[in-house]
């Protein structure tokens, strides 16, 4: 079985171009994949019989078995439609031998395709009822109606628990480590009460019953199981393909899908590549709303954008209306959200790259689907043509062409859209029609290697005064930030040429900081003056008042007359920037990685920050962005290393030749302190 069931087999056309693969879904419910028709005048349907070969004694099973009125209607025009039939009257795929694309009228058949008689399809599965724990949790035996939908009879609950939820995950019995899943009307609010009520719910995103051993009610905030019921592993139950009355949405089985291969993806009438081989969009217009699906070959901490440019004439990313789509992996959820680019700087809560929420607008994007399989992210979303919001959204004008953009690049820790390379954005015009049909040129997306790639280990810098600091990229999962963090920008500082080294100084000392960060104020990726603080974030410029002074500065910031701090080490712009695209993944170290990087340097100079340590330093402060967070890394501060009282035999040897050279009066070019004591000794042996 695959994800649409028990295969049946392909029809055997017989005129007017009828195809497509018929599946078993459950024992009186049969998909067909890929459906294609072209009708002749004549009126044909759906028809199933139990004789030997189709005939007139058969009878009609409606398509679409919604419909209005008291006949059936006759079959339109299919060209690769998704078709979910269901056997009408309480027959089963038993009672019968075929099904025919039949025209009652003339008794015609324009295609077949024969039942086994030892086909077995997929049944749900009953399990025993919760079990009862606490807040009067019960319910009936619990059904598995199919991959992704439980039915929950007479279920039973004081709603009292302060944090509680569906909750499903793995192992032998129910822990902290699972995943909300919605109730039965899609909300992920804590649970309400429930009397005794008959209930459906549906595992989240691409989630399966497969994938879980329990189903349980639990407190979020108390680690708490109110009862819950295992899930058996032998499992061989109906997919989710919507014939449960909890189903997917409506475009899931759209009537102008265009024909997909075997790949299974779920397709839509229109499908343009954005980024060659990397990023694909499918759309379709349904009444006054679009739905859009977007593929890409990305990690899961990117994210993907793609919306309206910000001009008709040129892709531009300012003033564009987008939607920012991405898996949040600590969460286990799809997201997408409405998004307006004022500026390509991090959102300060009026201007940047903002969600419409964020700038007192409103999120008129639905998530309706998400999964991700074989390093391929596919995110669907619906989003209306027109809104009210006449700055943040733009409209959607069919029969006209709109300039889209796109990019792809990652998440920083807060789950926000961090900058993305060159090469991830598009970079020409791309004019589409949203209310076009047959609109596509995609080819098959090649699949990112999704294999974990663990961090390179954390690098340092000691025995040194001098640090020169550049920008560099952040690495995502490469990295070793501290706490897993991601900086706002997906960059970070390199320093002498290494990723967020930490580094080692002593008390006493001087050390100098040459700092090429950008000092263009208001461009938001070539600004990252540097402080010295005792914060791990970073950051300073963009937090509140009260918020800075929680934190220590030791360099870096100074004050005006009024008691404003402005940054004071910031230096020209110089970058370490790919020279072809990202390789994080293909390289085992730093250091081999670093080869793939150019370091590219604005006209100017460098900024230089002198920092004599204290003795009441911290034993760790850190080295920031003034305007970014977790750009940075730790500095260790040690008390002043003791002199050794037992010299080696090595700087015996070489006292002995500085004494020989005084000895013939050459000139003596000390680079370090000599101690005098040792000197004297070895004076007397070499005179004697």
């Amino acid at each position: 079985m695959n994800d649409f069931g028990r295969r049946i087999g392909n029809f055997r056309a017989y005129g007017y171009g009828v195809a497509g693969t018929v599946y078993a879904v459950d024992e009186s419910t049969l998909y067909i994949h890929g459906f294609r028709y072209n009708p002749p005048s004549q009126n044909a349907y759906f028809w199933m019989g139990n004789t030997q070969r189709p005939s007139p004694e058969g009878f009609i099973v409606p398509y679409p078995d919604t419909y209005k009125g008291s006949e059936p209607p006759e079959l339109k025009f299919h060209n690769g439609s998704r078709i979910i039939l269901k056997l009408p009257d309480g027959k089963k795929l038993k009672d019968v031998t075929w099904l025919s694309v039949w025209c009652p009228r003339f008794t015609l058949n324009f295609g077949e395709i024969f039942i086994p008689g030892d086909l077995e399809p997929p049944k749900m599965r009953v399990l025993p009822e919760f079990k009862r724990f606490a807040h009067g949790l019960r319910s009936g035996n619990i059904t598995i109606l199919d991959a992704r939908t439980f039915y929950i009879p007479n279920l039973h609950y004081d709603g009292k628990g302060p944090d509680a939820y569906f909750w499903v995950g793995n192992g032998t019995e129910p822990s902290e480590h699972g995943v909300k899943v919605p109730n039965e009307i899609g909300s992920l609010d804590p649970l309400r009460a429930y009397e005794g009520e008959d209930i459906e719910i549906q595992l989240p995103g691409s989630l399966q019953v497969y994938d879980i051993d329990w189903l349980a009610v639990w407190c979020v905030k108390f680690s708490h199981n109110f009862g819950h019921v295992m899930v058996p592993n032998d499992l061989d139950v109906p997919p989710s393909l919507g014939q449960t009355k909890i189903s997917p949405p409506w475009w899931y089985f759209s009537t102008s899908s265009t024909p997909t291969d075997s790949d299974k993806r779920k397709e839509l009438s229109n499908c343009r590549e954005l980024l060659a081989e990397r990023l694909q969009v499918q759309w379709e217009v349904h009444e006054d709303r679009v739905v859009v699906q977007l593929s890409a070959a990305i990690r899961m901490d990117q994210y993907i954008a793609f919306g309206i440019s910000g001009e008709h004439k040129r892709p531009s990313m300012v003033g564009s209306d987008v939607v920012v789509a991405f898996y949040d992996e600590n969460g286990g959820k799809f997201h997408a959200s409405d998004y307006y680019i004022s500026a390509t700087s991090q959102c300060d809560g009026k201007s940047g790259v903002c969600p419409d929420e964020v700038i007192r607008g409103r999120n008129d994007v639905k998530l309706i689907h998400g999964e991700r399989r074989h390093g391929i992210t596919t995110i669907i979303y619906e989003r209306p043509l027109q809104t009210n919001e006449p700055v943040n959204d733009k409209p959607i004008v069919l029969g006209t062409k709109t300039n889209v953009i796109a990019a792809i690049g990652p998440l920083n820790s807060e789950n926000e859209p961090n900058s993305h390379d060159l090469a991830d954005k598009s970079l020409e015009n791309i004019y589409i029609d949203f209310g076009s049909t047959g609109d596509y040129t995609c080819s098959r997306l090649e699949q990112e290697d999704d294999t974990p790639k663990k961090p390179w280990p954390k690098s340092t810098i000691r025995n040194t005064n001098v640090f020169r600091l550049q920008i560099g990229p952040s690495v995502g999962r490469r990295s070793n930030l501290p706490n897993n963090k991601r900086p706002s920008t997906g960059l970070v500082w390199y320093v002498n040429s290494k990723l967020s080294p930490e580094l080692y100084v002593e008390r006493g000392k001087t050390y100098t900081f040459v700092v090429e960060g950008g000092n263009i104020i208001g461009n938001y990726l070539q600004y990252h003056p540097l402080y010295l603080t005792d914060n791990e974030e970073g950051a300073f410029g963009r937090k509140s008042e009260s918020e800075q002074k929680d934190q220590r500065i030791f360099g870096g910031i100074s004050y005006d007359s009024e008691g404003n701090p402005l940054p004071n080490t910031a230096g020209r712009f110089c970058e370490y920037a790919y020279k072809t695209t990202d390789q994080t993944t293909l390289y085992e170290t730093f250091e081999q990685f670093l080869q793939t990087l150019e370091r590219r340097c604005d006209p100017g100079e460098p900024a230089y920050l002198n920092w004599t340590v204290d003795v009441e330093t911290p034993n760790i402060v850190y080295y920031q962005c003034y305007i970014h967070n977790y750009m940075g890394s730790k500095i260790h501060v040690e008390d002043p290393t003791k002199p050794h009282t037992k010299k080696s035999s090595g700087s015996r040897k070489v006292f002995k030749q500085i004494a020989l050279k005084q000895l013939r009066y050459e000139p003596l070019a000390l680079t370090s302190p000599v101690d005098m004591a040792d000197m004297t000794t070895v004076l007397k042996k070499t005179t004697t």
